[in-house]
């Protein structure tokens, strides 16, 4: 594998809500594919906040935004100079993916900018194959590469966000374009095949996204917790449906139930959640912790006996695979790809979205009943260890790039 070199474009890198992609491109590193990172926008914490593999990262990333106008300028009249045609006509291609929608059309023209400053940079580090994570804006830029120059294109798909605006997102042309779509299970795998001709499914390969059992290891198992601790760790967002756990929790507190819900991560939804905690009269037994490292994030684990993810729209949510290698009992949602992770009543538990009682109901459950916590928490780590186990999985992904790219990269 020593051969092959790819660029990674990420939109954010490294971020505190995608480790994942971290720990992913030191993993296929480790495998001997050579990785070069490029981030469209800076970083989300200051240096001084960042993990040291983190430090790591930024220190050898190419920030797009941070080049400023100078590297933008700079990169158009090189790329221009070199190939004014092709230039000229990824330009009017740029225009045509804007339509004519005023503010898209501005987007795609600095999506076009960006392009182009990717382009140069992937010339100066004699890359040839660019792999983006997810199929939205970075992967327009990415789109927009292809016809700047003559460098291939991937995409990993999450979903489920590309999938409820195809045409935004340009989805169908991603499609076409990318020589590879690495899909996290199944689920983005069928929506993909839904919306494309079926010449072009034979690009989709699912690869599965993993957590390492060994840095994740079994909390200590608490039989009688006073007070019952839950823990939800995602983005405070809409998406994530942390009002209906927090009306789930309401319910728990009239039925007198003692309990401490952790809500880990930040996001626009923070000031209303809170609010509504106190309009609730539960803000005494509700802690909002804030965006938090890695380090930090197993601390908080360690001492939760249940993890609770009311989510409306997910793909497979990799903070669920953390706090099942930690045989943490999991109670979500059965929507989009969750049930690939969790199979209900096996490796956990499953609710309808929006179901307030139903999900106050499941977290009582495990309450009452030490030996089902017991029980779900061990299967969720063999689940882990079977199916989502990280260096399987990027061995996996290394073995699929090495297959479809071999020849490009």
């Amino acid at each position: 594998m020593t051969t092959l070199r790819l660029g990674y474009l990420v939109s954010r890198y490294p971020a505190i809500s995608h480790t994942f992609i971290l720990r992913e491109v030191l993993e296929l590193r480790r495998l001997g594919i050579s990785i070069d990172v490029a981030s469209i926008n800076g970083l989300d914490r200051t240096l001084d906040k960042l993990a040291a593999e983190e430090k790591g990262e930024a220190a050898q990333t190419y920030y797009v935004k941070q080049a400023g106008l100078t590297g933008a300028l700079s990169a158009l009249v090189a790329g221009g100079m070199r190939a004014p045609g092709t230039y000229c006509r990824a330009l009017w291609y740029a225009l045509r993916l804007g339509g004519s929608d005023v503010r898209s059309l501005l987007y795609c023209c600095f999506y076009f900018v960006e392009a182009a400053m990717v382009a140069e940079w992937m010339r100066a580090k004699q890359l040839t194959h660019l792999h983006v994570h997810f199929a939205t804006p970075a992967a327009t830029v990415g789109l927009i590469v292809t016809k700047l120059s003559p460098y291939t294109l991937s995409i990993t798909v999450h979903g489920p966000d590309e999938f409820y605006d195809v045409p935004g997102y340009h989805l169908q042309q991603k499609i076409a374009a990318s020589r590879l779509l690495c899909t996290i299970g199944m689920f983005a795998r069928s929506q993909l095949m839904k919306i494309s001709p079926s010449s072009d499914w034979h690009k989709v390969a699912v690869t599965p996204l993993g957590v390492d059992p060994e840095v994740f290891r079994p909390k200590p198992f608490r039989q009688n917790p006073q007070p019952f601790e839950i823990i939800c760790v995602g983005r405070l967002v809409p998406a994530k449906g942390q009002q209906i756990l927090l009306a789930a929790a309401r319910r728990l507190r009239q039925e007198n139930r003692r309990f401490l819900l952790r809500f880990v991560g930040d996001g626009p939804d923070r000031s209303s959640l809170e609010r509504e905690a106190r309009a609730m009269g539960i803000a005494d037994y509700v802690v909002f912790e804030g965006a938090v490292n890695q380090d930090r994030i197993r601390d908080l684990y360690r001492t939760a006996d249940v993890f609770a993810l009311a989510s409306f729209a997910e793909g497979i949510p990799v903070v669920l695979m953390e706090a099942m290698a930690m045989q943490i009992p999991c109670v979500t949602t059965w929507i989009t790809g969750i049930p690939e992770l969790i199979r209900d009543g096996v490796d956990g538990l499953l609710v309808p979205p929006s179901d307030e009682c139903g999900l106050a109901s499941a977290i009582a459950r495990l309450m009452d009943d030490e030996r089902l916590r017991e029980k779900l928490g061990a299967a969720g780590r063999l689940r882990v260890i079977e199916k989502f186990h990280l260096q399987k999985n990027v061995e996996r992904l290394a073995a699929v790039f090495l297959e479809r790219l071999g020849a490009a990269a």
